[in-house]
């Protein structure tokens, strides 16, 4: 039995309040005393939504939009707080109402009983009980489109290209949107000046149909001018101009701007990152810039635990600078303890040490150098082990989804396994390549990542050249208008050249399955090939499969039920005749940062004496 807790950051908030529970900065349930409503002169009021729709959807965006029933528990300011909030809500639920093309919709609204139109300057209402507010909303028909203009540089343009074509839905965010997607066209040709002229609409309440006038200015083609940075302190300006890659003459692009904005905030040196636009040209038809940003914390430290009913306790702390030299070259050392309580001896123990350099835009703006050194040692069931390794590499993208990575690393390795005790000397230079796809990377609802990698390997004490060869595919898939379901999907499989002899492999280099990153439900490394004595040996190949389906019940919540399978062979080619298969159920919590996630899965063909369940939890889509 296996219990894998998230490792989380020690908050004061988890136990400030006692009668709430919050978890970095979110209140998860409980009432937070602290954001308890100030409110001078509270009123409270009481609030009925009534509605002639008989579209669900609709009746929905009414709810969503009316602040009265939103707040309908907290009070308001005076007499005449509740009147403001009345008409308020009146504005916003014809907007809703225009969203869905209900252009002949009519909104009424009464307070104790008078039309809000009626109402004094200052009226005055019995308090003695929650003053009573009726809102009563006509929907009015769908209005259609029926005739499209566009103007300008927009002029000849098809309507259905913007969902306005003859007789589509009339909704004004579908009209606001095809103005919006013209200048996007636009500047998206090189005119950073352009601009939309015209938007006019017309309801014809005879008919029940939309006339609609577009019409753009597209403006003068120009490249980029010259970039100015604003707000640096500690972080070189010249650095920061470089690394955004908004460069000098290069072609005007509002998506080369977004890239550069997330290119410079994914440093985690900088709290914000805007980057302004001119909003003329220069005296040589150019566009000035200038990146504004302000930079945040660049020292940070933490600690965590987790707990397992196998392993007992972990502890983990680490330190970090991101920016030692002006340039976001980031330094972090972190160190853990696990098997705390679980082992009966400090050699038993899981030590880990690290320290890692990166050093962003190396030689190039694309460019990264990663230094490291880990010290570690490892004792799961099938071996323990004591390593060091030093690594020297260097990533390079080579566009926005694509990244190669190259490095050469040296390692010292003493295992102790089903081979007995051996001593390794490691050479690699693993060299991989990394396509990443996907819409989002902690919670994707589409796309693909992709990832091969090979690690040309020597080991020097027993002369043995080997090769690694590593696999990935994860694809996603939303379905709904809001893929309130997802099926998500991945396939690994890898396998070692020159392993004929897997005792002069290092244990760590062998390929094992099981646990919360392969197949769930079985145990850390669980799946292996097995010798005589019932040792797990490792193999030289495996492949291991996993298969989602998420699914929202609410904004925040959802659940996932999967299945994961596996098998790890001694030979090169796989052996499926041994295929492991792992299901369960997870639970997400959506949160700024991404989903938290619960997993519980059993093994469906079970080793002897082996696990019989795990629980998993982390932050992040499983992948």
């Amino acid at each position: 039995m296996t219990v894998v807790a998230v490792m989380a950051a020690l908050s004061p908030a988890l136990v400030a309040d006692a009668y709430a529970f919050k978890l970095f900065g979110i209140n998860f349930f409980g009432k937070d005393d602290t954001d308890a409503n100030q409110v001078p002169d509270p009123v409270l009021y009481e609030v009925t939504l009534t509605s002639d729709a008989d579209d669900p959807d609709l009746k929905e965006a009414l709810e969503n939009s009316s602040r009265l029933v939103a707040d309908k528990e907290q009070p308001v300011s005076g007499d005449l707080g509740v009147v403001v909030k009345a008409r308020d809500d009146r504005e916003r639920l014809i907007a809703a109402l225009y969203e869905k093309a209900r252009y002949g919709g009519v909104v009424t609204i009464t307070v104790d009983g008078r039309n809000v139109d009626d109402l004094p300057p200052n009226p005055t209402f019995n308090r003695s009980r929650p003053v009573p507010v009726n809102v009563n909303v006509a929907a009015g028909p769908v209005f259609h489109v029926r005739e499209v203009q566009f103007g300008g540089d927009a002029a000849n343009r098809n309507p259905a290209d913007y969902d306005l074509g003859p007789g589509a839905s009339a909704g004004s965010l579908t009209i606001i949107k095809a103005g919006d997607k013209i200048v996007e066209q636009l500047k998206s040709d090189g005119r950073p000046l352009a601009k939309l002229t015209t938007r006019k609409v017309v309801a014809d309440h005879r008919t029940d149909t939309v006339d609609v006038v577009l019409a753009a200015e597209g403006g003068p083609v120009a490249p980029i001018g010259t970039v100015g940075v604003t707000g640096a302190k500690a972080v070189r300006s010249d650095f920061i101009e470089r690394y955004s890659r908004i460069n000098k003459g290069d072609r005007y692009s509002p998506e080369a701007l977004k890239k550069a904005g997330e290119r410079l905030r994914a440093l985690g040196v900088f709290s914000s990152v805007t980057i302004h636009e001119g909003d003329q040209l220069a005296g040589d038809g150019s566009l000035p810039m200038i990146i504004e940003v302000s930079e945040g914390k660049q020292r940070y430290f933490g600690v965590g635990a987790q707990y397992s009913t196998i392993d007992g306790f972990g502890v983990n702390g680490y330190w970090g600078h991101r920016n030692l030299f002006g340039g976001a070259e980031g330094l972090r050392v972190e160190g853990a303890v696990g098997r705390l309580g679980d082992a009966t001896a400090l050699g038993d123990l899981d030590f880990s040490a690290g320290i890692t350099f990166t050093k962003p835009g190396a030689f190039v703006p694309s460019g990264t150098l990663i230094a490291s050194i880990l010290a570690k040692t490892e004792n799961p069931d099938a071996y323990s082990a004591k390593l060091v390794t030093a690594s020297l590499g260097y990533s390079y993208e080579l566009n926005d989804t694509d990244t190669f990575t190259g490095a050469g690393e040296v390692s010292w390795e003493q295992d102790d396994d089903a081979f007995g005790e051996n001593t390794y000397l490691t050479f690699a230079a693993p060299l991989q390549f990394d396509r990443d796809a996907r819409d989002n990377k902690l919670d994707p609802t589409s796309g693909y990542r992709l990832m091969g990698k090979v690690t040309p390997s020597y080991e020097a004490y027993n002369g043995t050249f080997f090769s690694a060869f590593e696999g990935s595919v994860s694809g996603y898939y939303g379905l709904g208008a809001e893929d309130r379901i997802v099926l998500a999907g991945k396939l690994s499989a890898g396998f070692l050249l020159g392993a004929d002899d897997l005792e002069n492999i290092p244990a760590t280099r062998r390929f094992f399955a099981g646990g919360g990153g392969s197949v769930r439900g079985y145990g850390y490394q669980e799946i292996s090939p097995y010798n005589a004595a019932n040792e797990a040996t490792g193999g030289a190949s495996f492949v291991t499969a996993s298969f989602e389906t998420r699914v929202k019940i609410t904004d925040t919540i959802g659940i996932v039920p999967f299945i994961d399978v596996g098998v790890v062979s001694a030979d090169v080619a796989p052996d499926f005749s041994d295929i492991r298969a792992g299901a369960g159920i997870g639970l997400r919590y959506a949160t700024p940062f991404g989903p938290i996630r619960l997993d519980f899965a059993v093994p469906l063909n079970k080793f002897e004496g082996g696990t019989d369940y795990g629980i998993y939890a982390g932050i992040g889509q499983s992948f």
